[in-house]
């Protein structure tokens, strides 16, 4: 799954155009390199994103396509 959709359907971004956006900026590191919107996104990868003040740090447990707002968290563990 592309990076910029994996965002948008865990719940960590609202909408994949922002997502998009930030891999465009430089604000989104996948294992240590900094990550396009196009890059495929596999479970066990280590997602840092500098959005704001608090710099968020999350592993991937799953790639589902479709969540809803109840289970979106279990895509993803905060680190």
């Amino acid at each position: 799954m592309r990076l910029d959709k994996y965002l948008k359907v865990s719940r960590i971004i609202k909408r994949r155009t922002v997502a998009n956006e930030a891999c465009d900026a430089e604000r989104v590191v996948v294992n240590g390199k900094m990550a396009r919107a196009s890059y495929e996104v596999k479970v066990g990868d280590i997602i840092e994103i500098n959005l704001g003040q608090k710099p968020v740090k999350l592993r991937v447990t799953a790639l589902k396509e479709t969540t809803n707002n109840d289970n979106a968290s279990e895509n993803f563990e905060i680190l």
